[in-house]
Order: structure tokens, then C-alpha cells, then sequence
């Protein structure tokens, strides 16, 4: 799995799973739309951040600052890691809320107990690749009962087919800006950069990557969050206000009582997984953002990853009402920053001197274009849903 597979996997968090399964409750199919439009927003910005990636010398941000200044390259690390803020109170909301369903007790002390093993995982060598199998064996289950179940629940293929005809329900708030946010995250998009130089890819590899990483790297946790809304949407349609232990029922049909604890100990996954990417992503963001370096053996981006996943368990224990609604509001509030990293991704990836024969053609801007506007349009929902 590549670059843009890591993406995805980012997406495909607590946050998405938790939208989803609530759109598809209160709202049917209607939504299914908002996913693929989303998706293929997300190939051209995340082909984008890997073309910039193998044309340059240096990280994302530190490109940024070459070619637009360093105030502005410092504004893209610092957005990314607030960004990452966000994420963190949805993943460790999730993380607790799977393992309090499948184990009882409290979900803020498994948020922390979570917490404490991210930091372990991410800070002692050698351990991430264990704890990464198990997680795969665990989401990649779950993901099955959901494909199963999105077949055997007998939804309404017609209805769903007219989902993907953009309509807009009255009542959907925040619940579409969170949909958009973590269906077309650009942080997740501008992070595949630093993965991409990770990986050392070359221009001769590009097209390559694209075929084989970049579009089956998107594409797999769109259709898996289209399914999870054609699921819900068959199990759970008409409830407009269930609870996390309420969806855990959309298994139900394909696992009977066992189908909560596999949902359960998928969105644990699922959760703990993204907990990962997404602390690494603010920690090194941050620290190249403030001209530190990207390093993940450098003390500065430790303490970034720390402060990461503190501020998510933090906001977890402390905040009261639905852990649902906390999840939905936490992703929404992703998009704020979105558009400087487009726009940034935009520019650079038109900059004929940086990019070459690389640079962006004009279907490419046209589409950029068309994902700058669904950003601005979120933003502005996001603030009128307030």
C-alpha cells in the first residue's frame, strides 16, 4: 500500500463511519452523492500533492516557503496541525466509545488508556508493525460485514441509484460539512506528499503510482462509505436520532448480536488507526511548519505528536452531551482551514518552474476549481449552521 492508501486510511476514521452511518439513518440515500462527488475531489488534490512531491527537493511545507515565502509555508504547518486538533477529539472519542461497547465501563478511561498506547506506539521503534496487522484483521472484518450487509439488508437499489442526483435534505447542519470533511480532507491530501517523499518516488514511477496507489487509494474508502450509508440507510432508515450504541445495529442482519461487537471493535479500529496518522501528520506538519524539521525522531516532532493526542483526549474527558454529535461537530470543524491548503496545493501545482512537465493541465485546474468552491461552500455552511 502506498501513499494515498495511508490517506485513506485516515478517512476512514470514527468520524467518517459516524456521519455516515448517521446520514444514511436520517436521511436515506440521499447523501450518497456528497461521498462520490467528495472522492473524486479528493484524487485530483491528493495527485496534486504527489506531483509536488516527486518534483521536489524538499517537504510540502518547506516548498511552500521556497516558493511563496516562509510566513506563508508557516501558516500551511500551523493550519494542518489545527486541523489535526480536530481529528484527535473524533478519534479519541471513537477509540473510547468502541472498547466501553465491547469492554463496559467508562468511555473516557479507555480514551486515555488509547491515548497512553498511541504515544507508546508512536514513540518505541519497532512496535507499530504488529499493532498495524491487528488493526487491519479488525477494520478489514468489519468492512466485510458492511458489504455483506449493505446486500443482504435488501436496501432500495432504485432509491440509492437516486442518491447520487445532488440534493440537499432540510436538516442536514453539520452533518454535510462533516461528510465533505472527512471525504475530501485536504489535509489528509497534503500530508500523501511527505508519505510520497518517504517512499522516494520518482517521476518515472508517477504514473504508475497513480494507476496502482493514488486512484484504488481513494476510491476504496469512498465505496466503503457509500456502502456503510446504503446500510444504514436499509437497517436503521428513519431514525434520526440513534445513538452509538443504536448504530452499532446496522450488522445486525449479516452477524445477529455478535454484528455490535464486530461494528464495535471496528470503529475501535478504526479510531486507533487514524489516531495514529493523524498525530503523526500534526506533529511533523507543525514542527517543518515552525522550520524544525520533519524528522519523527526529532524531539520537537515528538512533542507535536503529544500535544496531538493530549488536546484530543483533553476535549473527550472534559466535553459533555451526545458523543455522536461531539464526533460529527469535531469533523466539521476540519474544513476551516481547507482552503489555504488548496489553494496552496493549486499553486504549486501550476508553477511552471517547480513542476515542469508535471504542472497542472487546464481539466485539472477546472476541477481544482470546482474543489475550491465545494471547500468555500462548506466553510460557509459550516458558519450559517452555527
Amino acid at each position: 500500500m502506498g501513499p494515498a492508501f495511508i490517506a485513506g486510511a485516515w478517512q476512514f476514521g470514527p468520524g467518517n463511519l459516524t456521519s455516515a452511518v448517521q446520514a444514511g439513518s436520517s436521511f436515506g440515500y440521499a447523501l450518497i452523492w456528497v461521498i462520490v462527488v467528495s472522492t473524486a475531489l479528493m484524487i485530483m488534490f491528493t495527485d496534486m500533492s504527489v506531483r509536488i512531491a516527486i518534483v521536489s527537493r524538499s517537504s510540502v511545507v518547506e516548498t511552500v516557503k521556497q516558493t511563496l515565502g516562509r510566513p506563508v509555508g508557516t501558516a500551511a504547518g500551523i493550519g494542518v496541525f489545527a486541523i489535526t486538533l480536530m481529528f484527535a477529539v473524533g478519534n479519541a472519542v471513537g477509540a473510547g466509545l468502541g472498547l466501553s461497547l465491547v469492554l463496559g465501563g467508562s468511555p473516557v478511561w479507555w480514551t486515555l488508556a488509547c491515548t497512553a498506547v498511541v504515544a507508546a506506539v508512536l514513540l518505541t521503534r519497532g512496535r507499530y508493525g504488529v499493532v498495524e496487522k491487528v488493526l487491519l484483521a479488525i477494520v478489514a472484518t468489519m468492512a466485510v460485514c458492511f458489504v455483506v450487509t449493505a446486500v443482504l439488508s435488501r436496501p432500495a437499489w432504485g432509491d440509492a441509484a437516486a442518491g447520487l442526483l445532488p440534493t440537499i435534505p432540510e436538516g442536514t447542519g453539520l452533518l454535510l460539512v462533516a461528510l465533505v470533511g472527512t471525504n475530501f480532507s485536504i489535509n489528509a491530501a497534503f500530508y500523501t506528499g511527505y508519505a510520497s517523499r518517504e517512499r522516494g518516488l520518482r517521476r518515472d514511477q508517477y504514473r504508475q503510482t497513480t494507476l496502482a496507489d493514488t486512484i484504488p487509494g481513494i476510491v476504496a474508502p469512498g465505496v466503503m462509505t457509500a456502502l456503510v450509508i446504503i446500510a444504514a440507510a436499509a437497517v436503521l432508515g428513519g431514525d434520526d436520532s440513534a445513538s452509538l450504541a443504536q448504530l452499532a445495529g446496522v450488522l445486525d442482519p449479516i452477524a445477529g448480536d455478535a454484528g455490535r461487537i464486530i461494528f464495535a471493535l471496528g470503529f475501535f479500529g478504526a479510531a486507533f488507526s487514524s489516531m495514529i496518522a493523524n498525530a503523526t501528520a500534526g506533529g511533523t506538519l507543525l514542527s517543518d511548519g515552525l522550520g524544525w524539521g520533519n524528522q519523527l525522531s526529532s524531539m520537537r516532532v515528538r512533542a507535536g505528536i503529544v500535544g496531538v493526542l493530549a488536546f484530543g483526549a483533553l476535549i473527550a474527558a472534559v466535553a459533555g452531551g451526545s458523543p455522536v454529535q461531539l464526533i460529527i461537530t469535531a469533523q466539521a470543524l476540519t474544513v476551516v482551514v481547507a482552503p489555504l491548503l488548496g489553494v496552496l496545493l493549486v499553486i504549486l501545482a501550476n508553477n511552471r518552474r517547480l513542476m515542469g512537465e508535471l504542472r497542472n493541465r487546464w481539466w485539472q485546474n477546472a476541477i481544482s476549481a470546482i474543489g475550491l468552491l465545494a471547500i468555500l461552500a462548506t466553510c460557509y455552511r459550516l458558519i450559517t449552521s452555527f
